[in-house]
């Protein structure tokens, strides 16, 4: 959905840039359109037609990178604390200095994480 919103976003783009630049400059300088009085439309019908191109283009545009924003907003994940699930689970609780170490196992560096322990049955099971 996002990758055809960005290509027509970048084909209308690319577009209103063309139809600004054939548009008749104030002082005549840049501009490519308007012709002379043998082309196929008068320069009024010309400036009209462009002028409502432009209009169309930028409508598009902007509804584009509306659309953008939205799917945009939806796709991102929460970045609050308080709206992600759960906490910080017991493997990741930092180690107090001069806590003794679970039998069995390797003496740990300060800040190290306590590794997580499995449940032990309360009673013993029956055969």
């Amino acid at each position: 959905m996002t990758t055809v919103i960005v290509v027509i976003h970048l084909i209308v783009a690319l577009t209103l840039i063309a139809v600004i630049l054939l548009q008749k400059s104030e002082g005549g300088a840049l501009g490519m359109g308007g012709g002379g009085m043998s082309g196929f439309m008068s320069g009024r019908s010309t400036a009209n037609l462009l002028t409502r191109t432009t209009a169309v283009l930028v409508t598009l545009f902007f509804a584009t990178s509306i659309a953008l924003a939205i799917v945009a907003a939806r796709s991102r994940a929460p970045s609050s604390v308080v709206d992600q699930p759960g906490g910080i689970p017991a493997t990741e609780l930092p180690v107090p200095p001069g806590t003794p170490n679970p039998p069995g196992q390797a003496p740990q560096s300060p800040g190290a994480k306590v590794p997580a322990q499995p449940a032990e049955p309360s009673a013993p099971l029956a055969k």
